[in-house]
């Protein structure tokens, strides 16, 4: 997790020369005024959608808690609510447009199946299985397998000590 976070003030530098570039193309295309009305126009309508997405988050989980269910599903599409209200609050075109995006129905029922998935992945099976409730799983038809051998045990009275490392965790 650590590798990944150092391209993180790269990235944050990447991102605000493209949306500099963005805001000189639309304020030559429109004129600077123009473009400084939208900036201020869409940030407000992120501040308003800011407060609306944070109590819709807020009572779906209160809900979701109140019926006794699994709160994660709303508890994701809600993050996903407040981020794509907050891209849109922050100050630039290109942001407000993945915030907008974020906003719409389909796109945001991915992006809420990803921050699902990406939870389900970095917590334990009981975990994830309390936050969202129980899984999907794909049975797919075919020859049955052939049964693994038993490994032999070569003492019994033993105890080895170590820890059980899953694959793909660390």
């Amino acid at each position: 997790m650590r590798r990944g976070l150092r391209f993180v003030p790269l990235a944050l530098l990447a991102a605000t020369l493209l949306e500099l570039a963005v805001f000189v193309v639309v304020g030559r295309a429109i004129g600077f005024g123009s473009a400084l009305l939208v900036v201020f126009a869409v940030s407000l309508l992120g501040l308003v959608l800011l407060r609306r997405e944070g109590m819709r988050a807020w009572r779906g989980f209160k809900a979701s808690a109140q019926a006794g269910q699994p709160p994660g599903r709303q508890v994701t599409d809600g993050l996903v609510g407040l981020l794509g209200a907050l891209l849109l609050a922050m100050p630039g075109l290109l942001s407000g447009l993945v915030g907008v995006s974020l906003l719409v129905p389909p796109v945001r029922r991915l992006a809420r199946n990803g921050v699902q998935r990406a939870a389900e992945r970095r917590v334990s099976s009981m975990v994830a299985g309390d936050l969202f409730g129980p899984r999907r799983v794909r049975v797919r038809r075919g020859a049955p397998q052939q049964p693994v051998a038993e490994p032999t045990v070569v003492d019994a009275g033993r105890a080895i000590e170590g820890e059980i490392v899953e694959p793909g965790r660390s």
